[in-house]
């Protein structure tokens, strides 16, 4: 079978985990910080891993890791 090819916007915003899962940069950080509470800036630091249902979907995207 030919190589299956891995687009280009998952593999820049997705990477997988020793364990497989999807690790990803939390959301909703990117602009309007003002109406956003402390609580919810704190909660948002970092990275975080996708649901098993939207990973799924990422991993098909990701053929190789």
């Amino acid at each position: 079978m030919p190589k299956l090819k891995t687009k280009s916007g998952a593999k820049k915003r997705f990477s997988l985990t020793a364990t497989g899962k999807v690790k990803t940069a939390q959301a909703g950080k990117r602009h309007g910080m003002i109406k956003r509470t402390n609580k919810f800036i704190r909660k948002a630091r970092g990275t975080t891993t996708l649901s098993e249902q939207d990973a799924r979907i990422v991993k098909k995207f990701l053929p190789y890791g």
